[in-house]
């Protein structure tokens, strides 16, 4: 069976109405990024970092899986060898239904221990309160890799990048490194679909590259349809 790796970026959870961080009036236009996504910040003022994620937090919980996420999850259920890899940090892709989603920028419903980056605890609701403590005695902090710090599932990513017959790659500007360095991993004979309703440069890239031009919400679905009829799922 073919193995499909799907690789997502703000753009899809975008369009269930989640600020994203970079496009313009994204957060990082009210924000700075020294404030609230270092771990310098976090030492500095942690009040202000657990605040800044309290409130994405709150509008994850209220926001909905879109056709895009959906779309995904039908693609894993028809093609159980789909793999989905994510910058983004809310559950959507789970509330879809997908599993085994890898999160390479964290998960903004779970905490994690100060001392290790993958020792997370569920949090239940949308409020973190400083002060709580992880099970080994650290301090319990937003499950947010900052800036600056390394992305503890990349390796994995790779590994899952490098083994694809067909990759997808939806609402990512492929700007934001390490991760957008992931289609360096797939097979040079594997084919790339590209969703995204720009103009993108795709360079060296562009004659393995088919670019469908539409919002994920329109062109995932579309894209998923094709694939399973085409894979016989």
């Amino acid at each position: 069976m073919k193995k499909i790796v799907v690789f997502t970026g703000a753009g899809v959870s975008a369009e269930s109405g989640l600020g994203t961080f970079r496009d313009s009036d994204g957060l990082w236009e009210h924000y700075r990024i020294e404030d609230v996504c270092t771990h310098e910040a976090w030492l500095r003022n942690p009040q202000l970092c657990v605040d800044f994620y309290n409130a994405r937090r709150k509008d994850t919980l209220s926001a909905q899986p879109n056709a895009a996420h959906m779309a995904i999850a039908k693609l894993q259920q028809a093609l159980p060898t789909t793999r989905i890899i994510t910058q983004n940090i809310d559950d959507l892709h789970e509330r879809a239904g997908s599993h085994d989603v890898v999160h390479l920028h964290g998960e903004i419903t779970k905490l994690r221990s100060e001392n290790n980056e993958t020792a997370t605890v569920p949090l239940k609701g949308w409020e973190q309160h400083y002060g709580d403590r992880h099970p080994d005695g650290s301090l319990l902090r937003p499950y947010i890799v900052f800036f600056g710090e390394g992305v503890p599932y990349f390796d994995e990513a790779c590994r899952i990048a490098s083994q694809a017959d067909i990759m997808v790659v939806v609402g990512t500007s492929l700007n934001v490194y390490p991760a957008a360095s992931l289609i360096h991993y797939a097979p040079k004979d594997c084919p790339i679909y590209f969703v995204d309703p720009g103009h993108p440069e795709f360079g060296m890239w562009a004659d393995r590259i088919t670019h469908i031009q539409k919002k994920a919400t329109e062109g995932v679905p579309e894209l998923v349809e094709k694939l399973i009829k085409e894979l016989g799922a």
